[in-house]
Order: C-alpha cells, then structure tokens, then sequence
C-alpha cells in the first residue's frame, strides 16, 4: 500500500500545483491512497465548498484540516455535509462535522484517516492523545491501514503523539508549522513519522503569504492584511509504504516538487507514451 499525504495547500498556487503534480505522482510511484490537509486552500485561509470539491476531483480521497477550518463561514455546513472533509476530532463537542472518516481505495481496501489539534501554544482543545488513542482503536477494528495527521505547533507534543501512537496507526504526520522536517523514519512498532510534512504553495513568502505583510506584523508589531504570495511553488508531502497484511508501515519518504520538476515530470511521462 503506498499513501501520499500532501502538506498544508495554501490558496490557488497550492491548488494549481496538486492539480497538475498529483496525476504524475500517481502514476509514478503506484499511489493507492491520497490525504492532503486543506485548511488554507482558500485564499491562504480556511476552506471553502468550491475549494474542497475541487481538490477532491483531483484525485484526493481525504482532506484534514486545522485550526483555521473555521475561517470561512461556509465550512459550517460544507464539513457537515462533505464527510471526506474531516477536522480535528477533539474539538468541543457539537461542532460541525466529523473527526475520522473511513475511505476506500480504488479496490476497495478500506484506509482510516484522523484528524486531532495540539493543545500547546495553540487554542484550548480536548486532550489530544485520547481522543486520537480512541479513534485509532476504533478504526482498526475495521481497517488495516490508519493515517493520524496531528495539527500542532510544538515540535515535542508532535513526537510524543508518535510514540504514543506507535505501533497503533500506520503513520501519524504532523502538519500546521508549514516548515517541513528532516525526521521522516519508521518509528520502532512500525509507525511512519515526520514531524511536519510542510507546505504546498508558494514558498518566496512567509509560511505562505506576501513577505511584506508579515514583515510588518513582526518588526512593527502593527496589525497587516495578510494576502498569499504567488510564486516559488512548491509541493511538499511524504509517500508511506505500508505492508497488506498488517498495515504497519515500511518506509516513509520525502517529495519536494516544484513547478519545474512537475514539468519535467510530465514531459518525462508524454515520452514514455510516445515510445511505448
């Protein structure tokens, strides 16, 4: 089984760049499964209806969200509505939407997905590990395979949920910080980890919008509209492998794309075609 989980899509430029990369990725390395977190594919904040639904035409089957899942008032009734899109299940009881969601491969190999928020530096939320603990059990119950992306600041919260998880989920993959890690590994009970898979958007910004709006906010400490940035887009995600039978897994790895690796992805591809 390989799984693709897609780093935090920021607005169109992140968009654009699934749309194109995520076919040759398919192909290329015999993808089965594709989760990506979508809680800035709109406008660089939030997810909206049309956003979510056409990043699930591109081929993606679960989208995991955030702390900014909540920016766009319509994601109120579309996570409501659209169970593939999930948020973090230990929010307050009665929120919209769901926490996991149970998808199926093209063959029909059932995959569980998770969604949970840390708790330090960010805003209260329930314990994370429990409710993370709980969901993964459940979901082995009637799956093999289960992908934990854990939403959090702190370095040290997302390690700690990778050992308590070890062993229990397929892989858990940290997600929020934009910045990606270089502690991709299979963890000693056969869980893949990384601590941040990045970002996918463009990267001659700050974490994702205009340099110079950021840059306001810190030097001065004034308050700045942030808007995204547009360009050096990237594609950042990490490919699991995973064994049938026992769903642990057996190798995590990097993918660092940009536009121009996506075309000369492509072009690669079309000569193949020719030949063959």
């Amino acid at each position: 089984m390989n799984i693709l989980v897609i780093g935090d899509i920021v607005g169109r430029p992140g968009r654009d760049i699934v749309r194109r990369a995520l076919p040759v990725l398919i192909e290329r390395y015999g993808i089965n499964f594709v989760v990506a977190n979508g809680e800035n594919s709109a406008a660089g904040a939030g997810i909206t209806r049309e956003g979510g639904d056409s990043l699930l035409a591109m081929g993606i089957d679960v989208i995991t969200t955030g702390n900014h899942v909540w920016d766009k008032r319509e994601a109120l009734t579309y996570l409501g509505a659209e169970p593939r899109v999930i948020r973090p299940i230990n929010m307050a009881a009665g929120v919209p939407g769901r926490g996991s969601f149970l998808a199926r491969t093209p063959d029909g190999t059932p995959v569980g997905v998770v969604n949970a928020i840390g708790r330090v530096f960010m805003a209260p939320v329930d314990n994370p590990f429990a409710a993370a603990l709980a969901e993964v059990e459940r979901l082995r119950q009637q799956c093999r395979f289960v992908i934990v992306d854990f939403h959090a600041e702190a370095t040290a919260e997302k390690v700690a949920m990778g050992a308590y998880l070890d062993g229990k989920a397929t892989a858990v993959v940290g997600t929020h910080t934009h910045v990606p890690t270089a502690d991709a590994r299979v963890l000693a009970g056969g869980t893949a980890y990384v601590t941040d898979v990045g970002m996918t958007g463009p990267h001659d910004s700050i974490i994702g919008v205009e340099r110079e709006a950021a840059l306001t906010r810190f030097v001065s400490g004034l308050p700045a509209r942030f808007e995204p940035a547009a360009t050096g887009v990237r594609l950042q995600a990490v490919l699991i492998r995973a064994d049938e039978a026992s769903g642990r897994a057996t190798g995590i790895e990097r993918i660092d794309w940009t536009l121009e690796d996506v075309a000369t992805a492509e072009r690669a591809g079309g000569e193949n075609e020719a030949k063959d």
